[in-house]
């Protein structure tokens, strides 16, 4: 899913790295990835070809994920973590400025050690402290998704609305901020304008047929209309 949504916000390619058991559904689902199996050699190879590289989502915590987070660490290129690679940062306490982390509460609550209700009670005072200990910018999902940076700059995205709470809309998001990155926006201005566009695709769903039943898929067709002039 982030794939696709990378690519329907207008990356020109996009290298998908994963298990080899996972290469043959993925391509037929979407035959416009370049799909490969995730080992040191690949994952090398592609870190000195990418523009920007995104992080997490399937990627799990077994020894496999914590190796490819170790060798992605070693880059200076754009990246953004998300899902499996935030749970890992959590016991690494990487600091770094070349990243976007997104993590929604559950993750935030661990990358802070504290509870799932401390975050939710000060969204902004959370968003602020995660970019204290990460660096970087911080998109913590929830209602009113907080976009926050090192420069002090503090946002809430006033876009999206509740059928966006199923599984893989974080997915969709990583896509669609990863592309904006890899195309040259800075990391801020990708965040910021990641989330509204995920948030207004979310919204147009919801205007032609409700909250209810909206899946993370339903957003790919409407990114193109909102990314093209």
């Amino acid at each position: 899913m982030a794939g696709e949504a990378a690519l329907r916000t207008g990356a020109g390619l996009v290298r998908v790295l994963t298990r080899v058991e996972h290469i043959a559904g993925m391509l037929a689902a979407r035959p416009e990835l370049m799909v490969q199996p995730l080992e040191q050699g690949t994952l090398a190879a592609a870190i000195d070809w990418a523009d920007v590289i995104a992080i997490g989502p399937g990627l799990g915590q077994s020894d496999w994920g914590r190796l490819a987070i170790e060798q992605v660490s070693g880059s200076d290129k754009p990246m953004l973590w998300d899902a499996d690679a935030l749970n890992l940062l959590a016991i690494t306490a990487d600091k770094r400025q070349n990243r976007i982390i997104t993590p929604h509460p559950g993750e935030a609550a661990r990358l802070l050690q504290c509870s799932v209700e401390q975050i939710e009670s000060d969204r902004l005072h959370s968003a602020m402290e995660l970019v204290r200990r990460y660096g970087g910018t911080v998109v913590l999902k929830g209602a009113g998704t907080v976009i926050a940076d090192e420069s002090g700059v503090l946002a809430i995205a006033d876009v999206g609305n509740p059928g966006m709470a199923s599984g893989g809309m974080g997915d969709i998001l990583s896509g669609i901020i990863a592309s904006l990155l890899g195309q040259g926006l800075p990391l801020l201005d990708s965040a910021l304008a990641g989330c509204v566009v995920h948030g207004v695709a979310a919204d147009r769903i919801a205007l032609r047929q409700g909250e209810r039943g909206m899946l993370a898929t339903d957003l790919l067709s409407e990114i193109p209309g909102l990314v093209n002039p």
